[in-house]
Parts: structure tokens; C-alpha cells; sequence
């Protein structure tokens, strides 16, 4: 897609945007800069919520920026890419920074981090072990990052089995001996996430576990077998 076809595109879904959720916002404007994750390869930041004034919370105006050079740096390795649902995703998502920023709420940039530590883990960088926990909580124990869930246990000392319950069955996994905490990713689940289903195994957590930051947690995969 060129520049000048992207830009009428986004004007277009600016328009579909009910105006409420506009608000405050002072320009959405696309930008032809590409703009590359500054440590993570083949990672590109598709757009930004700029505030340009910020009096008090009753004056807040942002400037919603697309980066068209970022969109076509993904396009060009992926022949399927959908330029018009990921920039209605974008824009949406940085709409969405703008409300909660006028609302005082910081729970999307929390959200960013834990997405931006997933990312670190899958690519087998140093990450906070807890980042899971910034995620959408779907139950005691159970968040949900992006496409991957995260089943929270607590130990002592690692068992040499687990069981656990998806999606109203129950499984057994088998675990080796690790040290903690271990993210053990499940194979075997009847209908699995379309990301990871992640066993996370952990002490109970101790004051000094707050200041350690990014670690290198176990990493290991397990089957399951269903408990009948």
C-alpha cells in the first residue's frame, strides 16, 4: 500500500470512530518514518498516543501518530498482512491510551510492559517473572498475556507432578526437577489458546524477590494427560 492510500485509509477509520472516543484528540496524523523496536529485532512501533498539552486532566490533548514506514516494514515479509485491521487496531489502541491517560489510569502502559516482557521471554531474554501478573486476570491463579495464559502454582519444593483444569477437564503433568521459578509450557490441552499455555511455578514470594528485575526463569515444555 502506498503513503498517500494508507493516509486516506486511516482518515476513513478515524471517521467510524464514535466522537466521544475522540475527545481531546487534537490530529491523527500518519507519519512515513519507520520506526524499529530499539532491542528487539524485526519489532516496529506501528503508532503513538503524543500528548501535547497537559494543564490538568480536564485539558488533555494528544496528537494520535500511525507510522506508515512501520507497516510497511511488517508488510513486506508477511504477503497476507492486513494493512486496514491492523491500523483500525492501532488506532483503536492508541485511542484507548488517550481515554485512560484522561482518566488518570495507567492500566494500558502496565499492559505494554508485561506484552514488551512476554516478548523478552519468548526470545529467550532475561524478563521479570511476575510480568504475567500485569496481564488480564481471568481467574485465581489464571492471566491472560496477548494469546498466551498463565497458570499460577505456588511451592515449596516442585512436585514430580502437577494437576490442573482447562477448560473443565482436569490434567497431570509431569515435572523434571527445576529450579524456580519455571515456566513449563503445556502440549496435550484440548482446545488450546491460539498462543502458549504456561504452567508458571513459584515460591512464595519474599520482600527481596521485589528488587531482583529481570531474570533468566526456567524454560521447559511438558505433556499432560487427562485425569478421568
Amino acid at each position: 500500500m502506498r503513503l498517500d492510500a494508507f493516509r486516506l485509509l486511516v482518515r476513513r477509520l478515524a471517521d467510524e470512530v464514535p466522537t466521544q472516543y475522540l475527545e481531546g484528540i487534537a490530529a491523527v496524523d500518519v507519519s512515513p518514518r519507520t520506526v524499529p523496536h530499539p532491542v528487539r529485532p524485526d519489532v516496529y512501533t506501528l503508532g503513538e498516543c503524543i500528548p501535547v498539552h497537559d494543564a490538568g486532566l480536564d485539558d488533555v490533548l494528544s496528537r494520535v501518530v500511525l507510522y506508515y514506514g512501520s507497516f510497511k516494514a511488517l508488510a513486506r515479509d508477511d504477503p497476507a498482512f492486513d494493512w486496514e485491521g491492523e491500523a483500525a487496531e492501532t488506532l483503536l489502541h492508541e485511542l484507548r491510551h488517550h481515554v485512560e491517560w484522561r482518566a488518570g489510569a495507567d492500566a494500558l502502559e502496565a499492559y505494554d510492559w508485561a506484552v514488551e516482557q512476554n516478548g523478552l521471554r519468548a526470545e529467550g531474554e532475561p524478563y521479570d517473572p511476575l510480568f504475567y501478573q500485569v496481564g488480564e486476570r481471568l481467574d485465581d491463579g489464571v492471566y491472560r498475556v496477548e494469546d498466551d495464559v498463565f497458570l499460577e502454582r505456588t511451592v515449596t519444593t516442585v512436585p514430580e507432578a502437577m494437576e490442573l483444569s482447562w477448560r473443565g477437564r482436569r490434567y497431570r503433568a509431569l515435572l523434571p526437577a527445576v529450579s524456580l521459578p519455571a515456566f513449563v509450557a503445556l502440549d496435550g490441552l484440548a482446545e488450546p489458546p491460539s498462543g502458549e499455555v504456561c504452567l508458571v511455578i513459584r515460591r512464595k514470594p519474599r520482600l527481596r524477590d521485589l528488587f531482583r528485575g529481570r531474570q533468566h526463569p526456567t524454560e521447559l515444555r511438558a505433556s499432560v494427560e487427562a485425569v478421568t
